[in-house]
């Protein structure tokens, strides 16, 4: 009997009880890895809907607020999503901080599937909200009209521009939930310039005052002199393209002023720098240019005539003097570059939310300062020149900017309350709200001043 020494059967059923074993552990793990990142992927989605739902919460907050001023928030969840598998929700309260500010806090809620009673994701943010309050107009311009480029926007108050607008890239006047009405006389006649500018053009002199460029938008009701475009209007828009006539630019009695002059310093003694203060009592002349610089505090307890140039840079601060209660202090400048208020510089309101009115009398008519009336190509050469320019996060929440027969040029700026001039520009400026009243009644708008999660 022969025995065969080179028999390989079986030698596959040890290959298979060799290898098989490592192939159910590389199935399992590839299994398990496909369902953990099944997982994940299920709870960012969970999440992402759960943040959109927080953050949709918080703007119909906003919307609530600005109808209702005494709404304080959801009674019960509010449903914005239910495909029968996927349901979101979302609930809002606001928090009174103080009579300027609120805080809102938002949760977002997610179901799946829909009948989960708790949630599979919820996310919680919390939005501090800064009232803005606003009169009869917030901006009036004359006949140099009114420019907006990049993110500037205009929110609260009527816009009275006897002019025309230009406004380019995303900014905006108004908002989708508060509307702010706009009238553009079209006041910039004849062209060019002559003894007779300005009056109100005509039908072909100047069609379609109002330009809207990229994704610039007004939200409100429009009405302008021989306006058709209708483009980057809506809540209502256009609604009437004849009939406005020009607004008169707020007066002033600036001889009342000047007479009333009972103290008089010079500008070296009024200037201050780094931790220096300074009080500017009621009634004071101050002759030649102001500076106030680094961290320098300059209080102002009533009316002040500069008759040089008026500059506050790096962190200078000119507050209201508590004592003035309500009453508004001006502050008028003759010099020929006006007033500059730049880096993080403020002018601060009183206890009262009571700030300035700052005013800059030059213009290139030779009765300058002192001119009661500018018109012709003296006033068509003088509505571009900035005399009152802002920069650089400047500030004056409660304050009126206002260029008398020239131009307000605010660049990358703050909290601003009102501005008119006969040209107004902003560039760059996409934390400017506007929230004085240059003249009238008062109404409260709040906005958003600040967005962090809340864990």
């Amino acid at each position: 009997m022969k025995i065969k020494i080179n028999d390989s059967r079986g030698s596959l059923l040890i290959s298979l009880l060799v290898t098989l074993p490592f192939l159910i552990l590389i199935a399992a793990a590839y299994m398990r890895l496909s369902t953990n990142s099944f997982r994940l992927g299920k709870t960012d989605q969970f999440h992402t809907s759960a943040q959109l739902a927080a953050d949709a919460g918080a703007d119909y907050a906003v919307e609530q607020l600005n109808l209702d001023p005494n709404w304080t928030g959801t009674t019960s969840p509010i449903e914005i999503h239910n495909d029968g598998k996927i349901k979101t929700t979302f609930d809002a309260s606001i928090a009174s901080v103080d009579s300027t500010h609120k805080t809102i806090t938002a949760t977002g809620y997610t179901y799946s599937p829909v009948s989960h009673s708790t949630p599979d994701s919820s996310i919680s943010v919390m939005v501090d909200l800064r009232a803005v309050t606003t009169g009869d107009y917030s901006l009036v311009t004359g006949v140099g009209g009114l420019s907006l480029s990049n993110s500037a926007k205009i929110v609260g108050g009527n816009v009275y521009v006897n002019g025309e607008i230009d406004m380019s890239n995303s900014a905006q006047i108004g908002l989708s939930t508060n509307y702010v009405n706009v009238s553009v006389a079209n006041q910039i006649c004849p062209i060019p310039a002559n003894s007779t500018y300005p009056r109100l053009c005509n039908s072909g002199e100047n069609n379609n005052p109002i330009t809207l460029n990229n994704s610039a938008h007004i939200y409100g009701d429009v009405q302008a002199n021989y306006q058709t475009n209708t483009s980057g209007m809506s809540n209502n828009g256009l609604i009437a393209s004849s009939g406005v006539v020009a607004k008169p630019l707020p007066t002033y009695d600036r001889v009342a002023q000047k007479a009333a002059v009972a103290t008089t310093i010079t500008g070296a003694a009024a200037s201050c720098s780094g931790s220096q203060t300074r009080t500017w009592a009621a009634n004071t002349k101050i002759t030649g240019n102001v500076s106030v610089t680094n961290n320098c505090v300059v209080t102002v307890e009533g009316n002040v005539w500069i008759t040089g140039t008026f500059s506050v840079r790096n962190s200078g601060i000119v507050k209201v003097s508590d004592s003035l209660g309500a009453t508004q202090p001006v502050i008028m400048i003759d010099g020929s570059t006006g007033a500059s208020f730049s880096n993080s510089s403020q002018l601060k309101s009183n206890s009262s939310s009571t700030g300035f009115q700052i005013m800059t009398y030059y213009s290139r008519a030779s009765c300058s300062p002192d001119c009661s009336t500018v018109t012709g190509t003296d006033l068509y050469n003088s509505r571009n020149d900035a005399t009152i320019t802002l920069d650089n996060s400047a500030q004056g929440p409660n304050t009126v900017f206002y260029a008398y027969w020239t131009q307000v040029l605010v660049n990358n700026s703050g909290q601003i309350g009102a501005l008119v001039g006969q040209t107004v520009s902003l560039k760059n400026s996409g934390t400017i709200t506007f929230g004085t009243s240059v003249s009238g009644t008062g109404e409260t708008t709040w906005i958003i001043n600040g967005y962090r999660r809340s864990y």
